[in-house]
């Protein structure tokens, strides 16, 4: 008689905010290299549109309310969160940096925001012009 072997759960899950089409590429690299992660959004559109796109897990999360910034259900490990906007990204920083205690990058086409994200919590900041950010596994 054989034992069904239970599936591993991943110990940690890479959470990523794909707010750009480089965050999104950077999902199906992801996918691709079978490294476990889960994406943050903060609309009921764009969950579907990554449900969709076959990304397993996603974290809908209301940014505009602190008081119900829960921590989520799966394990945390680095973030990388895509910037769209500033403020957007500042309140992910915010909840992710009482999630985890590895390493939060954030990707940005712009450089007036470097000195705000580090004083939030950001370990590392990643200038790019939108291209590839493979380089970042």
């Amino acid at each position: 008689m054989e034992l069904e072997q239970e599936s591993e759960l991943p110990k940690e899950y890479v959470l990523v905010s794909p707010a750009t089409r480089a965050g999104e590429q950077f999902m199906q690299l992801l996918k691709v290299k079978g490294i476990a992660f889960a994406a943050i959004v903060n609309s009921y559109a764009e969950k579907v549109k990554l449900e969709r796109m076959g990304v397993a897990h996603v974290l809908l999360l209301d940014t505009q309310r602190q008081d119900e910034w829960t921590i989520p259900q799966l394990a945390v490990g680095k973030v990388y969160l895509f910037e769209r906007s500033l403020p957007l990204c500042c309140r992910y920083i915010q909840m992710c940096r009482t999630w985890t205690s590895e390493p939060i990058y954030v990707i940005t086409e712009s450089s007036n925001s470097r000195m705000i994200y580090r004083g939030l919590g950001a370990d590392h900041i990643v200038h790019t012009n939108g291209g590839s950010v493979a380089f970042l596994l």
